[in-house]
């Protein structure tokens, strides 16, 4: 999962910044067509979240505990929660929420696999 982690917080710190350019293009077309919709703001926050995942998920992909996996579920399902619930004309929001939440997907992988790995050093059982 180190090598899963490493991928994924690369891959969503460098599209969100895609992100944050197509949600500001949202965000004044929206305002321009006064249309109410969100979805441009909404972006904004998804692309906020890819940030902050791409950086935890960085940050953790060596730790053996099971507090990285629960912030990386956290995050990637808020932002995958608020994507989903406000994309409107924005459609392209619905590609990087699927992409929020493939992450927070293997985020609970992660948390069940590493909880068997973490009992299995306890229990001094792990293979080398």
């Amino acid at each position: 999962m180190k090598i899963w982690r490493l991928v994924a917080g690369i891959l969503s710190i460098v599209l969100s910044m895609i992100v944050l350019l197509q949600s500001c293009a949202a965000g004044v077309s929206n305002a321009l067509s006064e249309n109410g919709e969100v979805s441009g703001s909404a972006g904004f926050l998804v692309a906020i979240a890819m940030i902050a995942g791409g950086i935890v998920s960085i940050v953790v992909r060596k730790s053996v505990g099971k507090g990285g996996s629960i912030a990386l579920i956290v995050i990637f399902g808020l932002a995958a929660l608020i994507g989903f619930a406000n994309y409107g004309s924005y459609s392209d929001l619905a590609i990087w929420s699927g992409w929020c939440l493939i992450n927070a997907g293997l985020a609970v992988v992660a948390l069940i696999t590493g909880k068997k790995k973490k009992d299995a050093i306890d229990n001094g059982t792990e293979q080398q």
